[in-house]
């Protein structure tokens, strides 16, 4: 390809390749403290391509491939470029990560624990970690939890944080020396910004750490907090999980640990102020 850069977000090593530079300088400016993959080797490799050669520069517009790809995806106009190499880095963990039992969800650490937060989309997720994060949890991630099968520690992922809509304004709010993406309107899921994870998060990106609780939040609702039963919890995380049938039995061993050995609950809350209040609550109710 045209123009290309290597970084890597965890244990996880990309090559991002593309038609146009406007995407990679995007990726680069952003990602500009992550390191290159571990001996110079990606994992996977991305494409952000154009399906004819004129529409590099007539109404140009991205396509997304790779390792893994899905034939019939939508394209994206160029000036949403970094959401495509985004979207694409994404499609490769999930249709091709098998390293790790791969959970859709946002996580935060604190004393070497980690909270786990999964959902339809909508929920939050982002926008707690994100709000955790600016309160001095360390972030690691918020799309991809990597669970590993053999020791059943979580490592992070701590990718650009994809805030959508009112979601901007309220992280606007709470993290006024972090480094932003540039307003993407006009998204299949509206406006979006990529917030960059502060330097703790990246600094140890590489250390895992032992899940301690799932939370399945919801917002818009009056506050309420309920435990999750073990048999629930299981069937909400495999419905999160977009490897756990390839896995076969190291998934389903995996997944079995995680859910016995992790105190679940489900909250609802209508504002962040009451969600991480609910948050601190509970974590403090582990100790």
């Amino acid at each position: 390809m045209r123009h290309s850069t290597m970084l890597r977000i965890g244990p996880v090593g990309f090559r991002v390749g593309s038609d146009w530079r406007g995407p990679i300088a995007a990726l680069e400016a952003l990602y500009r403290d992550y390191p290159a993959p571990q001996d110079g080797i990606p994992d996977f490799n991305v494409r952000l391509f154009a399906a004819r050669p004129w529409r590099r520069l007539v109404r140009p517009s991205v396509h997304i491939g790779g390792d893994f790809v899905i034939p019939d995806a939508a394209p994206l106009p160029l000036a949403q470029g970094l959401l495509a190499a985004e979207m694409a880095m994404n499609l490769q963990m999930a249709l091709g990560q098998r390293r790790y039992l791969l959970l859709h969800a946002s996580a935060v650490e604190r004393d070497g624990r980690a909270l786990l937060m999964t959902g339809e989309s909508g929920a939050g997720k982002s926008t707690l970690a994100a709000l955790l994060m600016a309160r001095g949890w360390r972030l690691m991630g918020d799309e991809f939890v990597l669970i590993d099968p053999q020791t059943g520690m979580a490592h992070g992922f701590p990718r650009l944080i994809s805030l959508k809509n009112d979601a901007i304004e309220v992280m606007a709010g709470e993290v006024e020396d972090a480094r932003w993406g540039p307003v993407l309107t006009g998204t299949p899921k509206g406006t979006i910004r990529h917030l960059v994870p502060d330097a703790r998060a990246i600094a140890a990106m590489d250390d895992p750490a032992s899940p301690a609780l799932i939370l399945f939040p919801g917002f818009g609702f009056a506050a309420a907090a309920r435990e999750v039963p073990q048999a629930e919890c299981f069937v909400r995380l495999t419905q999160a999980s977009t490897n756990y049938v390839t896995l076969g039995e190291p998934g389903f061993d995996a997944l079995t640990r995680l859910v016995r050995g992790t105190p679940a609950r489900a909250i609802d809350y209508p504002d962040t102020a009451t969600a991480i209040a609910t948050v601190e609550r509970l974590w403090d109710e582990l100790a």
